[in-house]
């Protein structure tokens, strides 16, 4: 640990206690008045520049107080500039006339667009799992930026009413409530994201009998479905 501390208050501090001392004991401690006396001035300096610096310190924060209140006051007293800046938007917007924004130079409101509905799925595999259920999966290409699409799936038995049967947040379905003896089933999947309806895809899946037992026959793409058998 060195003799003199190693902060800039601490070095002043101990030059004040001890420029007193080695002045009163030159002559034993092998310093001279001269060099001394200099010392004891540049300490006496140093005092009154660290005063200096505190009382800048206190008059810039002053300052900075007094800045940001000054620009508070600009732009949120009263009447001042933000609720002039809404002033021209309302002119603007009572008087139908979008070159107010213009003649006052700040930009006008960003007009929404409308988010596209949901995609067409596509692409679709229909496959047989050993239990009997239908295992169906798709791809869908929704809009750039969109999620929450879920997709509601119905199914027509014969030439019956198309019926509800389910809805997944992905691309995959499987149909564990086919009634034995169904054939055709139509399936009609549609991407849904809030309100916004996609255009619905439809195919058709033929059963049969095999040497295992029910298989699927065929696979028929209707309305906007490409369809193939798993393999």
């Amino acid at each position: 640990m060195g003799i003199v501390p190693n902060d800039r208050l601490g070095k002043i501090d101990f030059y004040e206690s001890h420029t007193t001392v080695w002045a009163a004991a030159l002559a034993t401690i092998g310093l001279t008045a001269p060099t001394v006396a200099a010392l004891t001035n540049a300490t006496t300096n140093a005092r009154k520049a660290y005063g200096d610096h505190l009382a800048a310190q206190q008059a810039a924060k002053a300052a900075t107080l007094a800045y940001y209140d000054k620009v508070r006051l600009m732009h949120n007293a009263p009447g001042f500039g933000a609720d002039m800046i809404q002033t021209i938007k309302t002119f603007a917007q009572t008087t139908n006339n979008p070159n107010v924004y213009v003649l006052a130079q700040i930009p006008a409101p960003s007009v929404g667009g409308v988010t596209p509905p949901p995609g067409t799925p596509l692409d679709f595999t229909v496959g047989l799992l050993q239990n009997g259920a239908l295992e169906l999966k798709w791809k869908c290409n929704n809009p750039t930026g969109t999620a929450g699409t879920i997709y509601e799936v119905k199914r027509q038995i014969g030439g019956g009413a198309f019926t509800f049967i389910g809805a997944t947040g992905i691309k995959t379905f499987t149909d564990d409530t086919i009634p034995a003896g169904s054939s055709p089933c139509t399936y009609q999947v549609t991407a849904v994201r809030s309100t916004a309806r996609g255009n619905p895809a439809q195919f058709t899946v033929n059963f049969g009998i095999g040497g295992g037992g029910m298989v699927i026959a065929s696979v028929m793409g209707g309305t906007g479905a490409d369809v193939k058998m798993a393999a």
